[in-house]
């Protein structure tokens, strides 16, 4: 069964930091079966794909208004799929959810396995 915990998400200030963490079970990102990602949903808003890895390739994309300063990562060791997230904005308080999908490219919005999500808030 593949399983997803999210982590890592909390209060900060405009223009600080934090690092996301997305501990995979079930599956093994070193077998490149599953493009992962990361998405999220502010309040009143729809679900947005923040960034992801498509595994027929291993190339990171990102939404516009994170390019240069979220990266995403992924440690195949701990099967951890991370987010660091940089120069944070109040645009971007939302609740971050991590998700695997059994496609080649990652760019599906319909997920096959989701996390269960960690609250971001950027105060400004």
């Amino acid at each position: 069964e593949v399983q997803l915990q999210a982590s890592g998400g909390g209060l900060v200030q405009a223009g600080g930091s934090l690092r996301l963490s997305c501990a995979a079970s079930g599956f093994t990102f070193g077998d490149w079966d599953y493009s992962i990602g990361w998405f999220r949903q502010a309040p009143g808003k729809e679900r947005e794909r923040v960034s992801c890895i498509s595994h027929e390739d291993g190339r990171a994309y990102y939404v516009d208004s994170v390019k240069g300063r979220f990266t995403i990562s992924r440690d195949n060791a701990k099967n951890t799929l991370y987010l660091q997230m940089n120069n944070l904005r109040p645009e971007d308080t939302a609740v971050y959810y991590c998700a695997a999908d059994r496609a080649a490219y990652c760019f599906r919005e319909d997920y096959d396995y989701w996390g269960q999500g960690t609250q971001v808030t950027v105060s400004s």
